[in-house]
């Protein structure tokens, strides 16, 4: 059976622009639509109300929780369906952090009366800290369907935020109408044009994001939010120059915030600077046991040529997740820079039974197979291959030296000629080869 040398610099090339940005250190994604809702449960609008109840709001309006406590314990012992009672108790409770009791007190209030925006409103709200957002958006949207009374729009706004910050990850566009709904009861807020940019930002409107971003700078130069959306729209856009401007100066104002040093790194290594290594190296200092920075760490130092340095991280990042389909890819990657390659052959078959749409997992097995004579495995993971990306000079030399070794001599001739025809003088090793082979298989 026919072998053929194929070099590492050649293996480079072979699957294109998709093996590149897996080389790459993951960028920061788009930062939150807005922040989470932390601000206090809603509070009891004044009502006229038995004494002990309004004696208890009076505390709440002081923050007196104890008091507030005991007054409506009193009172809901003989008068267990009273809602504002059963509401004012949950929003103590609330206030006090003891979530379980509050959600239960919330969900009383509703039971004894439907239509209370407030009861709603505020297990929403509750729901949503608790990241439980599927259990809060219905309630929030019930929220925005009732009557505000004395509470007026800002309540029924507070609702229709809450409900924009849940789907500005899983739908941009209902988020966006979300905000809308809010900004026809009350004015636009900065915190509302932050979400508004992150909301964009995530939909891949950078133009809308990075507008609303600069505006927010324009009013506060100091916003870590801002600035880091802007940064991740710069990249994004690959805007490198202006993003590393504008996070060298975030990053010397906080030189210890990770989010910033990370999104910094990022940008460096997308411009190809040294920098980048050592800035990853002191935030994986400070924080070891992070799989993201261990990941950017670890993609840069494979760029930097420490091929053995950055595979001692991705081991370790797949002795937690033995089957992350891109760790595999990249270990598999690492492993036949250091000519590894029957290693390297169970690292990328590893990956593509994980995630069999993974191109670069097909790209390394069929680099791989052709270095332990496998020549049918090579041929089925360059199909496979091609399902997701184009052929490239690499992949058709692959083809055909496959096809060579298995004595399939018209097929081996096509996709040399084929290999020819699209190398274009950027690989004469194996230019000269195919064309030695093209005589022989002619003859």
């Amino acid at each position: 059976m026919l072998r053929f040398a194929v070099s590492i610099v050649f293996c480079a090339a072979l699957a294109g622009g998709a093996q590149e940005a897996a080389q790459r250190p993951a960028q920061a994604s788009p930062p939150a639509a807005g922040t989470t809702e932390t601000a206090p449960p809603v509070a009891p609008a004044p009502q006229a109300e038995a004494q002990p109840v309004a004696d208890a709001e009076a505390a709440i309006a002081k923050s007196d929780w104890k008091t507030a406590e005991n007054a409506l314990d009193l009172w809901l012992g003989d008068h267990p369906g009273d809602a504002r009672a059963l509401f004012d108790t949950g929003y103590v409770a609330d206030a006090e952090g003891r979530t379980a009791d509050a959600e239960g007190l919330y969900g009383r209030a509703i039971a004894a009366d439907p239509k209370s925006l407030e009861a709603h409103l505020s297990l929403g709200l509750l729901l949503a800290r608790q990241g439980k957002a599927d259990e809060a958006r219905p309630e929030l949207v019930t929220a925005t369907t009732l009557d505000a009374g004395e509470a007026g729009p800002p309540m029924k706004a507070r609702a229709w935020r809450a409900l924009a910050r849940i789907d500005a990850t899983a739908d941009p566009t209902a988020a966006s109408n979300d905000l809308l709904e809010a900004l026809k009861l009350t004015p636009e807020t900065p915190p509302d044009t932050l979400l508004a940019a992150g909301i964009a930002d995530r939909a891949g409107e950078y133009a809308s994001a990075e507008k609303a971003y600069r505006q927010l700078l324009a009013a506060d130069p100091k916003s870590a939010q801002a600035c880091a959306g802007l940064a991740h729209v710069l990249v994004e856009d690959k805007q490198y120059p202006e993003a590393e401007t504008l996070l060298r100066a975030a990053h010397d104002a906080a030189p210890d915030d990770p989010g910033v040093t990370a999104q910094l790194a990022t940008v460096l290594a997308a411009e190809d600077k040294a920098e980048a290594l050592p800035l990853l190296e002191q935030l994986h200092d400070a924080h070891p046991q992070d799989a993201a920075i261990n990941r950017m760490l670890a993609a840069v130092m494979a760029d930097a040529g420490d091929y053995a340095g950055s595979d001692h991280l991705y081991v370790a990042l797949l002795a937690a997740s033995p089957n992350d389909p891109a760790v595999l890819v990249a270990h598999g990657q690492n492993l036949v820079r250091q000519i590894r390659y029957a290693e390297a052959f169970a690292a990328f078959n590893k990956a593509t039974q994980a995630d069999p749409a993974n191109a670069d997992g097909w790209s390394g097995l069929a680099f791989a197979a052709s270095h332990t004579n496998q020549p049918a495995v090579t041929l089925h993971a360059l199909t496979m291959r091609s399902k997701y990306l184009p052929e490239v000079p690499s992949t058709y030399f692959l083809w055909a030296t496959a096809y060579d070794s298995l004595h399939q001599k018209a097929q081996a001739a096509e996709y040399y000629q084929h290999f020819l025809d699209s190398s274009a003088g950027k690989f004469p090793d194996q230019e000269w080869q195919a064309r030695e082979r093209l005589k022989l298989l002619s003859k």
